[in-house]
């Protein structure tokens, strides 16, 4: 690991002072569960940190309006214990629980989940693939058991969170602070980059911005939800795939539906022919099925990767089946 100086800012305005605007220079620590592993591996290598865990406006859960406000730096462990989360919006409670063991979520934060860099194989060791700055990906002719079936290339990363398309599925949005003040507010569905618009990152966070906190809004009334996350071991693993679904139902006909599917492409990828698939029709084998396979329409596996289309498939057909 690299050396590098501490500068614990007193404010948030101070903290995005001190950024910069350069990609990598400096970085933002809460939690520091993926951070810190890049670090030691020599795949970062900030000159600076900037710790934000114990600023006000990034802490804690709080009810305002038909909605949460969850500060990024809140740990996930509380995040899968609060009340209003549990009641209000239990599809990311759901989502949440699943994540890493509870070591990793008593540390590890709700913003930091989210913006969590790849766990491609080549990544993390350091190949000069495109997100290090190389003209290649390894995995499109190397070992790519694990890597995009949908909006892949020209890197085949997949996103790894799994509160993400949760988050997503409930129309959540993201608070950002810039220098001297400045603010904007990004839907979820626009806050995530696939490859082919920025191929050296993951988000819209611009180098002199921080995350601040999640707006979410209240699960329709009436709805029901469900997170389904297959592995290649029942614990402390990423998503083979996973499904974040939530339907309303209206005289057992589905009137509303949101599916978004993580593990499977570079962003939460949300199955809209799915849910056009679903939507007005009762939930039964046959329609749920039908749902599965417009969610992998188009897929593109690669050489080592194909079986994730019917697991995929499967994957959403159960979760729909669930919610019947």
């Amino acid at each position: 690991m690299e050396n590098f100086s501490y500068s614990r800012p007193a404010t948030l305005r101070d903290a995005t002072a001190q950024l910069g605007k350069e990609h990598g220079r400096v970085a933002i620590i809460a939690g520091g569960t993926d951070l810190l592993g890049e670090m030691k591996d020599e795949l970062a290598a900030p000159a600076r940190l900037v710790p934000v865990r114990h600023l006000r406006e990034m802490q804690g859960v709080r009810t305002v309006g038909a909605g949460l406000r969850i500060g990024a730096a809140t740990p996930l462990v509380d995040v899968v214990e609060n009340r209003a989360v549990q009641e209000q919006a239990p599809l990311l409670a759901m989502a949440a629980v699943k994540v890493g063991t509870p070591a990793i979520r008593n540390m590890g934060t709700i913003g930091g989940n989210i913006c969590q860099r790849p766990r491609c194989w080549y990544y993390r060791n350091n190949y000069p693939c495109f997100k290090h700055g190389g003209s290649a990906c390894f995995s499109a002719l190397g070992e790519n058991d694990f890597h995009a079936i949908l909006e892949g290339g020209p890197s085949f990363i997949v996103h790894p969170s799994d509160t993400a398309p949760a988050l997503v599925a409930l129309g959540a949005s993201a608070r950002i602070a810039g220098p001297g003040g400045r603010e904007r507010i990004v839907p979820l569905d626009a806050f995530f980059v696939t490859p082919r618009q920025d191929v050296r990152r993951e988000n819209v966070l611009q180098p002199d911005e921080i995350l601040v906190e999640l707006q979410v809004p209240n699960a329709p009334a009436g709805s029901r939800a469900t997170y389904v996350k297959e592995m290649v071991r029942e614990t402390w693993n990423f998503a083979l795939c996973s499904v974040a679904a939530m339907v309303t139902l209206s005289n057992g006909v589905v009137s509303d539906v949101r599916i978004v599917m993580g593990g499977v492409a570079p962003v939460p990828y949300r199955a809209l022919k799915a849910e056009a698939a679903i939507r007005g029709q009762r939930l039964t084998e046959t329609t749920a099925a039908a749902a599965g396979a417009a969610a992998v329409e188009g897929a593109r596996p690669l050489a080592k990767n194909g079986y994730k289309v019917p697991l995929t498939q499967a994957t959403v057909k159960r979760a729909l089946l669930s919610l019947a």
